[in-house]
């Protein structure tokens, strides 16, 4: 944890092993989205390229607010644990993680995460090393299928190509839920170059992918009533039956 643990906390995790995948443009459109939303989301940065952290640096002062963290930029005037403090309005998390992620590091990012979204381009390589990848993150991340932490989403894809087929069938025998598919769009590039989302553009500009990446958001905020309905729910004494069983 780069952070003291927090009940409240919504951790959302973008990962990928490969660079290019499209993960710095999924975390900052959902940071986009909960700082419209509100209150204050904050995006960590892990990449050293800093590509999030630039995504920020790009946005105006009147849009909504982002808090962003860049761990791998390390301060002679800050402790390493101020340095990576959370405001206390913030409830959402969004990590932009590096690279080449394995290991203990893979451990390290995706623990306590509530949501796990793993950007996937339409290529014979991304396919492969995401395959591995995969099966590196149920093993050594000990993520389960079926908790519904972890999904798939199919990023800068051109529709009805040979390539997205591939990457549907692949995708298809991984038993992980596929939230969206996202188009290589210049909307997703304008928006960068802006330091906004695509939540934050005309809608008659983006009503092409807006409804793909809403996908992305529903299924983030159903895992986000699922863990406050765990929280609310009080926990059940031992010694005592659960209800509707018989005492023996």
């Amino acid at each position: 944890m780069v952070y003291p643990h927090r009940d409240d906390l919504h951790k959302i995790v973008v990962l990928n092993p490969k660079g290019g995948s499209g993960k710095t443009t999924l975390a900052v459109n959902i940071a986009s989205y909960f700082a419209l939303r509100g209150p204050m989301p904050t995006l960590i940065d892990y990449d050293p390229q800093g590509f999030a952290t630039e995504w920020l640096l790009r946005r105006a002062t009147n849009r909504p607010v982002i808090h962003g963290i860049a761990p791998h930029k390390r301060s002679i005037h800050a402790t390493r644990s101020w340095q990576l403090r959370l405001p206390a309005e913030t409830d959402t998390v969004v990590i932009d993680t590096p690279a080449a992620l394995e290991g203990s590091e893979l451990h390290d990012h995706t623990y306590e995460a509530n949501c796990i979204i793993v950007p996937i381009m339409p290529s014979t390589i991304d396919i492969r090393n995401a395959a591995k990848f995969i099966a590196d993150l149920l093993l050594l991340a000990q993520i389960e299928r079926h908790n519904r932490t972890l999904a798939i989403v199919a990023s800068r894809t051109r529709h009805n190509t040979r390539a997205l087929k591939q990457l549907m069938r692949f995708l298809s025998s991984l038993r992980i839920p596929i939230i969206a598919i996202l188009r290589d769009s210049q909307c997703f590039v304008r928006a960068a170059n802006e330091g906004i989302g695509l939540h934050e553009m005309p809608a008659y500009q983006v009503r092409k992918d807006i409804g793909q990446l809403n996908l992305v958001m529903r299924w983030i905020e159903q895992s986000r009533q699922s863990n406050r309905s765990a929280l609310d729910s009080p926990p059940v004494p031992t010694g005592l039956p659960l209800p509707g069983r018989p005492l023996h």
